[in-house]
């Protein structure tokens, strides 16, 4: 199994940027990129735990929320990357896939976070 500490360190250093921004620079865009970020690994977890079902996209539930849904998400992703990561251990192509969607994981939130430019 591989290390998902950088995408919960990611995810964990854009959260508090989110919480310590103020309201302005929150409904300027950062909030958005945040949601984004959330929206995405969400998506991308529910796929990786239930393949045949349609995804359930997370609401928007607010500026001063955005923080908490991205680290639910991110969590969410996590365990469900290795989860899916366990699964699949005797199986090499599986696992180089698996690996390409978590250091994409990474990009998103890394991305996400300097286009919100906190």
């Amino acid at each position: 199994m591989h290390d998902t500490t950088e995408l919960t360190q990611a995810v964990e250093r854009f959260a508090d940027r989110l919480r310590a921004a103020p309201q302005s620079r929150l409904q300027r865009g950062a909030a958005a990129q945040g949601l984004g970020a959330a929206r995405e690994l969400a998506l991308r977890a529910q796929r990786m735990e239930a393949p045949g079902k349609p995804p359930v996209t997370m609401p928007d539930a607010g500026v001063f929320t955005v923080a908490d849904q991205l680290l639910v998400a991110g969590t969410d992703f996590v365990e469900a990357w290795k989860t899916a990561s366990a699964g699949s251990r005797d199986d090499a192509s599986r696992q180089e896939a698996l690996r390409a969607e978590l250091d994409e994981a990474v990009a998103l939130v890394q991305e996400a976070a300097a286009t919100a430019a906190l």
